[in-house]
Protein backbone atom coordinates (compact mmCIF):
# COMPACT_ATOMS: atom_id res chain seq x y z
CA UNK A 1 0.00 0.00 0.00
CA UNK A 2 1.21 3.49 -1.25
CA UNK A 3 0.91 6.36 0.88
CA UNK A 4 -1.33 8.08 -1.17
CA UNK A 5 -3.96 5.78 -0.74
CA UNK A 6 -3.20 5.04 2.53
CA UNK A 7 -5.88 6.68 5.45
CA UNK A 8 -4.72 10.24 6.30
CA UNK A 9 -3.89 10.09 9.89
CA UNK A 10 -6.50 12.87 12.18
CA UNK A 11 -4.74 15.24 13.41
CA UNK A 12 -6.44 18.37 16.27
CA UNK A 13 -4.15 21.73 15.80
CA UNK A 14 -4.46 23.23 19.59
CA UNK A 15 -3.89 27.68 18.85
CA UNK A 16 -4.79 30.46 21.12
CA UNK A 17 -4.24 33.45 18.92
CA UNK A 18 -3.92 34.28 14.61
CA UNK A 19 -2.90 30.70 13.90
CA UNK A 20 0.01 31.46 11.27
CA UNK A 21 1.67 27.67 11.83
CA UNK A 22 -1.81 26.32 11.74
CA UNK A 23 -2.52 27.51 8.68
CA UNK A 24 0.83 26.44 7.21
CA UNK A 25 -0.58 22.76 8.45
CA UNK A 26 -4.00 23.50 6.45
CA UNK A 27 -1.59 24.06 3.72
CA UNK A 28 0.34 20.85 3.95
CA UNK A 29 -3.08 19.09 4.40
CA UNK A 30 -4.24 19.85 1.16
CA UNK A 31 -1.31 18.00 -1.17
CA UNK A 32 -2.47 15.34 -2.42
CA UNK A 33 -0.01 13.01 -0.87
CA UNK A 34 -0.47 14.30 2.06
CA UNK A 35 0.12 11.74 4.69
CA UNK A 36 -2.54 13.73 7.62
CA UNK A 37 -5.61 16.02 7.52
CA UNK A 38 -6.77 18.14 9.94
CA UNK A 39 -9.86 17.18 11.33
CA UNK A 40 -10.74 20.13 13.72
CA UNK A 41 -9.06 23.17 15.03
CA UNK A 42 -9.61 23.71 19.13
CA UNK A 43 -9.10 27.45 20.71
CA UNK A 44 -9.18 28.16 24.25
CA UNK A 45 -9.55 31.74 23.32
CA UNK A 46 -12.98 32.61 21.63
CA UNK A 47 -11.60 35.71 19.81
CA UNK A 48 -8.66 33.88 18.53
CA UNK A 49 -7.88 34.85 14.73
CA UNK A 50 -7.59 31.27 13.85
CA UNK A 51 -10.97 30.37 14.34
CA UNK A 52 -12.01 32.24 11.56
CA UNK A 53 -9.03 30.99 8.67
CA UNK A 54 -9.81 27.52 9.98
CA UNK A 55 -13.76 27.66 9.23
CA UNK A 56 -13.11 29.85 6.17
CA UNK A 57 -11.51 26.51 4.89
CA UNK A 58 -14.53 24.76 6.17
CA UNK A 59 -12.64 22.90 9.16
CA UNK A 60 -14.48 22.46 12.36
CA UNK A 61 -13.26 25.49 14.61
CA UNK A 62 -13.96 24.65 18.70
CA UNK A 63 -13.95 27.19 21.59
CA UNK A 64 -12.93 25.47 24.47
CA UNK A 65 -13.00 28.73 26.81
CA UNK A 66 -10.83 28.19 29.93
CA UNK A 67 -12.24 30.59 31.48
CA UNK A 68 -15.11 28.63 32.17
CA UNK A 69 -13.31 26.13 34.21
CA UNK A 70 -11.65 28.85 36.86
CA UNK A 71 -8.40 27.09 37.86
CA UNK A 72 -9.19 23.72 37.15
CA UNK A 73 -6.57 23.13 34.31
CA UNK A 74 -8.27 19.42 34.40
CA UNK A 75 -11.48 19.91 33.97
CA UNK A 76 -10.86 22.06 30.95
CA UNK A 77 -8.79 19.74 29.54
CA UNK A 78 -11.41 17.07 30.13
CA UNK A 79 -13.43 19.01 27.40
CA UNK A 80 -10.51 19.58 25.06
CA UNK A 81 -10.31 15.67 25.21
CA UNK A 82 -13.88 15.37 24.55
CA UNK A 83 -13.46 17.30 21.24
CA UNK A 84 -10.72 15.51 20.36
CA UNK A 85 -12.10 11.67 20.88
CA UNK A 86 -15.49 12.99 18.82
CA UNK A 87 -13.42 13.82 16.43
CA UNK A 88 -10.96 10.59 16.24
CA UNK A 89 -7.81 12.47 16.73
CA UNK A 90 -5.05 10.33 16.42
CA UNK A 91 -2.23 13.41 16.85
CA UNK A 92 -2.55 16.54 18.25
CA UNK A 93 -0.49 19.62 17.13
CA UNK A 94 0.13 22.39 19.54
CA UNK A 95 0.47 25.66 16.90
CA UNK A 96 0.55 28.82 19.18
CA UNK A 97 -1.49 27.09 21.95
CA UNK A 98 -0.34 29.56 25.18
CA UNK A 99 -1.67 26.99 28.14
CA UNK A 100 0.68 25.10 30.16
CA UNK A 101 -0.96 21.21 30.07
CA UNK A 102 -1.47 19.50 33.19
CA UNK A 103 0.35 15.93 33.99
CA UNK A 104 -3.14 14.24 32.54
CA UNK A 105 -3.39 15.65 29.22
CA UNK A 106 0.26 15.15 28.39
CA UNK A 107 -0.11 11.41 29.51
CA UNK A 108 -3.22 10.91 27.42
CA UNK A 109 -1.45 11.96 24.60
CA UNK A 110 2.35 10.41 25.16
CA UNK A 111 4.18 9.83 21.76
CA UNK A 112 1.27 11.71 20.10
CA UNK A 113 1.05 15.43 20.65
CA UNK A 114 3.56 17.73 18.79
CA UNK A 115 5.07 21.20 19.90
CA UNK A 116 6.56 24.17 18.27
CA UNK A 117 9.23 26.05 20.24
CA UNK A 118 10.82 29.32 18.65
CA UNK A 119 14.22 28.48 19.55
CA UNK A 120 17.06 25.91 18.86
CA UNK A 121 16.61 23.77 22.11
CA UNK A 122 17.69 22.97 24.43
CA UNK A 123 18.87 26.81 24.43
CA UNK A 124 16.11 29.11 25.59
CA UNK A 125 13.33 27.26 26.94
CA UNK A 126 10.42 29.10 27.76
CA UNK A 127 9.49 32.92 27.08
CA UNK A 128 11.53 35.88 25.35
CA UNK A 129 13.15 33.23 23.74
CA UNK A 130 14.33 36.01 20.64
CA UNK A 131 15.44 38.41 22.99
CA UNK A 132 17.53 36.04 25.49
CA UNK A 133 19.28 34.30 22.21
CA UNK A 134 20.00 38.09 20.94
CA UNK A 135 21.09 39.36 24.87
CA UNK A 136 23.37 35.86 24.81
CA UNK A 137 24.99 36.60 21.73
CA UNK A 138 24.44 33.23 19.68
CA UNK A 139 25.33 32.96 15.71
CA UNK A 140 22.19 31.43 14.63
CA UNK A 141 18.53 31.14 16.29
CA UNK A 142 15.63 28.96 14.93
CA UNK A 143 13.08 26.43 15.58
CA UNK A 144 12.50 23.23 16.82
CA UNK A 145 9.18 20.42 16.80
CA UNK A 146 9.41 18.06 19.18
CA UNK A 147 7.02 15.39 21.54
CA UNK A 148 5.38 17.49 24.61
CA UNK A 149 6.43 15.63 27.76
CA UNK A 150 5.65 16.75 30.97
CA UNK A 151 8.10 19.06 31.21
CA UNK A 152 8.14 22.50 29.31
CA UNK A 153 10.35 22.24 26.14
CA UNK A 154 11.85 19.17 26.65
CA UNK A 155 10.69 16.55 24.69
CA UNK A 156 12.51 14.32 22.08
CA UNK A 157 13.19 16.56 19.60
CA UNK A 158 11.87 15.77 15.97
CA UNK A 159 13.43 18.34 13.71
CA UNK A 160 14.99 21.81 13.55
CA UNK A 161 15.51 24.85 11.44
CA UNK A 162 18.14 27.07 12.32
CA UNK A 163 17.70 30.93 11.31
CA UNK A 164 21.31 33.31 11.48
CA UNK A 165 21.38 35.74 13.32
CA UNK A 166 22.59 38.89 11.39
CA UNK A 167 24.11 42.18 12.64
CA UNK A 168 21.42 44.74 13.63
CA UNK A 169 18.78 42.17 14.74
CA UNK A 170 16.62 43.35 17.11
CA UNK A 171 13.48 40.38 18.70
CA UNK A 172 10.85 41.54 16.19
CA UNK A 173 13.08 41.16 13.44
CA UNK A 174 14.44 38.06 14.38
CA UNK A 175 10.86 36.72 15.38
CA UNK A 176 9.57 37.48 11.75
CA UNK A 177 12.43 35.41 10.27
CA UNK A 178 11.81 32.04 12.35
CA UNK A 179 8.38 32.90 11.87
CA UNK A 180 8.62 32.12 8.32
CA UNK A 181 11.39 28.83 9.75
CA UNK A 182 8.40 27.67 11.52
CA UNK A 183 5.97 27.75 8.57
CA UNK A 184 7.99 25.09 6.54
CA UNK A 185 9.49 22.69 9.31
CA UNK A 186 6.13 22.38 11.26
CA UNK A 187 4.42 20.68 8.11
CA UNK A 188 7.19 18.70 6.71
CA UNK A 189 7.94 17.40 10.57
CA UNK A 190 4.05 16.76 11.20
CA UNK A 191 3.40 14.94 7.63
CA UNK A 192 6.69 12.78 8.42
CA UNK A 193 5.50 12.24 12.07
CA UNK A 194 2.46 10.60 10.59
CA UNK A 195 4.08 8.92 7.54
CA UNK A 196 5.98 7.43 10.00
CA UNK A 197 3.05 6.15 12.56
CA UNK A 198 1.44 4.40 9.75
CA UNK A 199 4.26 2.47 8.23
CA UNK A 200 4.04 -1.43 9.52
Amino acid sequence: MTASNSPRVPVAVLISGAGSNMAAILDAAGAADAAFEVVVVISNVPEAGGLTLAAERGVPAVVVDHRGHGRDRQAHERAIQAVLEAHGVEVVALAGYMRLLSPWLVAAWEGRMLNIHPSLLPRHPGLDTHARALAAGDAEAGCTVHLVIDDVDAGPILGQSRVPILPGDDAEALSARVRTAEHVLYPAVLDRFCRDSRRP
